[in-house]
């Protein structure tokens, strides 16, 4: 076992709890650990793990909402040369046993309050726990929190072992499995810790699904890699976060659009309780221009930070930075430290600059392939590049611009257009406040553009007013053809946007 320049995920923690032992950590709820009480409890939890009789290169599946608990397995699973399952919390029958089955879990620690949707999926693990009830055989908390000693733990880990099998979120097919090695994270963390200017000193709050990449590798780890003070809690809701934020002088925050969203609202009623704000990270989707001015002068000093990739990565992969959004409002950025990109045709040629292409990457942060799917790893690793299935434009610069997803364009009349761009033209209506574009199958279009719009809080408009606010801002082979009114888009727990549902549902 070589321990001598070894670099695990694992290894972060302890070298956090050497170098800053007595700092805080984490604090969830009532519950605070400082960096050396973190490291010893999901040490004991590594020990527990291995005491079920798992072995190295098992698959453990976390399956719960948000907690300390969530993040000690998480460290104990990796500590003791295991690999770790996240599902989404929000899954049931068919959808959670297809996880459980395909990843072969041989063991699933839940919330209390989803065990049942483990009895009713069909599918038995070896193993079920609890993460957090704090008592019981087989339970993260208590394990956590048991007294005595802490041995050692005797465990062949190296740099290239598999850490998590992270799923991707299935908006638009079933999910895969991402083959995240030790490696690969640890050289995410450090890019994105370098490309989000992250500091030992912030006082950063979490607050999106720990089971989705971007709230656990973009920021979570990347800071208790750097030994800073976290704040955990468990759901996004806003008037929690605007609270946690007043109460502990919160000065880094992530969160999705639809979130920021819903926070700005809180926020003209009472800037102050935000004043010590001055970061603010999003992805997962676009920011409305108009979101992010009204942000900026509520609180001037907020620095905004567009994060873009995929799970498959990390998932970082671009960052545009605080200093690079009035120049290009709506660019994703450029590749972070550790990432090639490149921008090519279907013959994997560089396009030109402006031109649209598919955005290809080169990075040890990438995983291995997806788990026990060889076809769909060749596809997507054909030609030496993953292949994101992202469509943009670079500048000269190397600046991209997200165009679609190559699943989410809509071919109309013999000619291909991007929702995301009539999704921008149509939130510059005052009266929207989301808005989602799809195809829908048309005898005359083939697929005709559909908007699918939420209106603000007491605004007033119909399908005429938006088609024509459409108009005045598009080609006309670019206007939506319908436009339907819901009370609230169908998104995950992270905030991203199912466009799949809303495809069932209006193509019926």
């Amino acid at each position: 076992m070589n321990l001598t320049n070894r670099s695990t995920v694992g290894d972060l923690v302890t070298r956090s709890a050497r170098r800053v032992p007595g700092a805080h950590a984490l604090r969830f709820e009532d519950r605070s650990w400082t960096y050396r009480e973190l490291d010893r409890a999901s040490t004991r939890v590594a020990h527990a793990l291995l005491g079920l009789g798992l072995k190295k290169g098992d698959r453990v599946a976390a399956f719960g909402k948000n907690s300390d608990a969530y993040i000690l397995l998480w460290l104990g699973v990796v500590k003791a040369g295991l690999i770790h399952v996240p599902v989404n919390f929000a899954l049931s029958g068919r959808e959670l046993a297809y996880i459980l089955e395909q990843s072969g879990a041989r063991a699933v620690f839940a919330d209390r309050a989803l065990q049942p949707a483990i009895a009713s999926s069909g599918v038995s693990p070896e193993f079920v726990g609890t993460l957090r009830d704090g008592a019981g055989e087989r339970d993260v908390l208590a394990w956590a929190k048991a007294e005595g000693p802490v041995a050692p733990l005797e465990v062949d880990i190296a740099d290239h072992d598999v850490a998590q099998l992270l799923y991707t979120s299935g908006t638009t097919s079933e999910p895969k499995g991402a083959i995240l090695t030790h490696r690969a994270l640890v050289h995410h963390y450090a890019s994105s810790a370098m490309a989000l200017d992250a500091r030992a000193s912030e006082r950063q709050l979490h607050a999106l699904p720990l089971y989705h990449s971007a709230q656990m590798h973009v920021f979570m780890m990347p800071s208790l890699m750097l030994g800073a003070p976290n704040w955990l809690l468990e759901t996004p809701d806003p008037t929690r976060v605007l609270e946690a934020m007043a109460a502990n002088e919160i000065d880094a925050f992530f969160a999705a659009p639809t979130v920021w969203i819903a926070l700005l609202a809180l926020i003209e009623i009472e800037p102050s309780r935000a004043c010590k704000l001055r970061k603010a990270y999003y992805g997962a989707s676009i920011m409305p221009t108009p979101v992010l001015q009204k942000l900026r002068a509520l609180l001037p000093g907020l620095g905004f930070y567009n994060c873009f990739g995929q799970s498959e990565i990390g998932p970082l992969a671009t960052v545009l930075r605080p200093e690079e959004h009035e120049a290009r409002p709506a660019s994703a950025g450029r590749a972070i430290p550790f990432v090639d990109m490149r921008v090519v045709d279907d013959d994997m040629n560089d396009v030109a600059p402006g031109e649209v292409g598919e955005v290809v990457y080169r990075s040890p942060q990438l995983c291995l392939g997806y788990w026990e799917k060889p076809e769909e790893t060749r596809a997507a690793f054909e030609g030496g590049w993953f292949h994101s299935g992202d469509l943009a434009r670079i500048d000269a610069e190397g600046y991209i611009t997200i165009v679609d997803r190559k699943k989410d364009v809509i071919k109309t009349g013999g000619v291909v257009v991007s929702s995301r761009e009539i999704e921008e033209a149509l939130f510059t209506h005052p009266s929207v406040r989301e808005v989602a574009v799809i195809p829908v199958p048309d005898a005359k279009w083939i697929e005709a553009v559909t908007a699918v719009v939420v209106l603000r809080d007491g605004a007033v408009a119909d399908e005429a007013v938006l088609i024509e606010h459409a108009r005045s801002n598009l080609a006309p082979f670019k206007v939506p053809k319908r436009v339907h009114f819901v009370e609230a888009l169908p998104k995950n727990t992270a905030g991203k946007l199912l466009k799949r549902e809303l495809k069932v549902r209006f193509s019926s």
